[in-house]
């Protein structure tokens, strides 16, 4: 489809979205993008609409949870002069300037319901009326609904689809409007699902930000390339774009090094400073990994084996190997 050579990547995951997004494009379905947040709901939206017979139209997006539940409805179907405090004169609505073209609602879970009865009819017979006025408009618009909203222990919730169906349980979200949405869903891949991407992401987003400052040659370094492939990206490729625009940013000589990503994603790497030979660097893993068990288990040796999925013997032989003393261990030093 249209538009789908911004994606960058080419893991399986990836690529099953894109052949979905040209499957549907040409369509008039409503589509329904699942996905945790900065999954790149937007720019399959974007390329939905591209690759569609409307290209030559609008492309309105509005989130659905970045306005107060009393502003919504006005943003959506607009107000005639005096429909409420404020409306000091006529004003569309975003269906009405999409009228042709695609309306894509980010966050749909966290419509009001007495919307959701609205939006549901604009949706089967493609008509509305503004707030405070009586006549009945009518639209050719095509809707893409999307959104991650926030579950009850405060993280980027599952994809959409969970989260409706269990708002439709709870009484949230309409059953009737749930399925009309869901005519042909598509489930965008986490980052941590498309590891293989990370590094085309990577570079793309240092030619991206290096342009923008007048930075060229960007690389990364071995060992912060290790940060990043390990990092589980809980805010997906946002997150990572986020990473790299500060990278770029501190870097003074081109080299974008571990001490350049935030903090939080600084944290010893077992796998980060090994060097040398492969036999030279299984070494080294096993000391630190031994080291490490000493110290959890304040040197009791036969603990610290057992963790390990070895016997106190070879836990023995290994210390005398690589010096290590449980005495030390057990004053909390290695």
């Amino acid at each position: 489809a249209p538009g789908a050579e911004r994606f960058v990547g080419r893991s399986p995951g990836l690529r099953a979205v894109l052949t979905q997004l040209a499957q549907v494009a040409p369509t008039s379905a409503t589509v329904l993008l699942l996905g945790e947040s900065g999954t790149g709901k937007e720019l399959a939206a974007n390329t939905i609409h591209a690759g569609s017979p409307r290209a030559g139209h609008p492309f309105i997006k509005i989130n659905c949870a970045a306005l107060p539940e009393g502003l919504i409805e006005s943003e959506l179907f607009g107000h005639e002069k005096g429909a409420f405090t404020g409306a000091v004169g006529m004003r569309k609505g975003r269906f009405e300037a999409a009228d042709g073209g695609t309306l894509f609602l980010d966050e749909i879970g966290e419509l009001a319901v007495s919307t959701q009865v609205k939006l549901l009819r604009v949706l089967q017979e493609q008509e509305f009326e503004r707030l405070g006025g009586m006549e009945t408009r009518k639209v050719d618009v095509r809707v893409v609904a999307a959104g991650a909203r926030r579950r009850g222990d405060g993280r980027v919730g599952a994809p959409t689809s969970r989260n409706l169906e269990q708002m439709v349980k709870d009484g949230l979200f309409r059953r009737d409007l749930y399925y009309r949405l869901n005519v042909f869903p598509v489930s965008m891949p986490p980052l941590r699902e498309r590891q293989g991407d990370i590094p085309l992401l990577v570079e793309n987003f240092l030619e991206k930000y290096g342009h923008k400052i007048g930075k060229r040659g960007l690389r990364v370094a071995p060992e912060a390339e290790a940060l990043l492939l390990a990092h589980s990206w809980p805010g997906n490729i946002r997150e990572l774009e986020n990473v790299i625009e500060r990278a770029v940013i501190l870097t003074t000589d081109g080299l974008i090094r571990p001490d350049l990503l935030p903090p939080a994603m600084q944290a010893p790497c077992a796998l980060c400073s090994l060097r040398g030979t492969l036999p030279d660097a299984l070494e080294q893993l096993e000391r630190q990994l031994i080291t490490e068990a000493l110290q959890e288990h304040r040197g009791n040796m036969g603990h610290a084996a057992q963790a390990l999925g070895i016997s106190e013997r070879v836990m023995g032989l290994r210390m005398r190997k690589f010096g290590l003393g449980y005495k030390a261990f057990r004053r909390g030093a290695p």
